[in-house]
């Protein structure tokens, strides 16, 4: 078999078995799950499994890394029309259009948090691409203030996604869209201004 041939059979093999565990964690919790399980669902020996991953954790970690790898893709083709723009907008919406696409991976990934820290992943993919814009945006803004405000933003627009998928996503996209462009404008506005109140009050102290 070809070098090439072989990469293309491990990718599949990667790619189902990333499947076969997305597949498991919408019918149950990921620490129920076991390597017997994944295969099973692939269609694949635990030698092939095993081949790749050393257990169930690394499969998961592999999964979370390609779904934060492609928004990080998302952003980085957007990225210039947040900066022309200044608005969430053009960033968020093929974000959100990406989180919809793959919904129920999604769901599986904010159900199981507690096991792998999704929330937090995404929050620092957020922190790393938001330094910069919050500057570029906000002048004179304190490492101490931008890391408030980023904090704020990036575990309040996570929230809104989780709620929205809640509600079956009546809310209309569109309407999200805004949502999440108000937020981080009024998020702006009021952590700045308490902050820079908080310390004018003790400068004056």
């Amino acid at each position: 078999m070809t070098e090439k041939a072989e990469d293309r059979r491990s990718r599949r093999s990667q790619k189902l078995l990333k499947q076969g565990l997305l597949e498991l964690m919408r019918e149950k919790k990921f620490s129920a799950i076991s390597v017997r399980d994944v295969t099973e669902r692939a269609d694949m020996n635990r030698g092939t499994f095993y081949l790749h991953y050393p257990d169930t954790t690394a499969l998961l970690q592999s999964v979370e890394t390609d779904m934060l790898a492609e928004a990080q893709l998302l952003i980085d083709e957007h990225m210039a029309e947040f900066e022309a723009d200044g608005s969430l907008r053009p960033v968020f919406k093929p974000i959100l259009d990406y989180i919809v696409e793959h919904r129920p991976e999604f769901e599986a990934l904010f159900a199981n948090n507690s096991t792998s820290n999704f929330t937090d992943s995404l929050q620092d993919l957020i922190h790393r691409n938001g330094v910069s814009l919050v500057q570029a945006k906000f002048h004179g803004v304190s490492p101490a203030q931008l890391d408030f405000l980023i904090s704020f933003i990036g575990y309040g627009l996570i929230g809104l996604i989780k709620t929205w998928f809640d509600q079956d996503m009546v809310l209309p996209r569109e309407n999200l869209v805004q949502q999440a462009d108000r937020l981080v404008n009024g998020a702006a506005e009021g952590v700045l201004s308490a902050l820079g109140k908080t310390k004018n009050e003790k400068s004056a102290g």
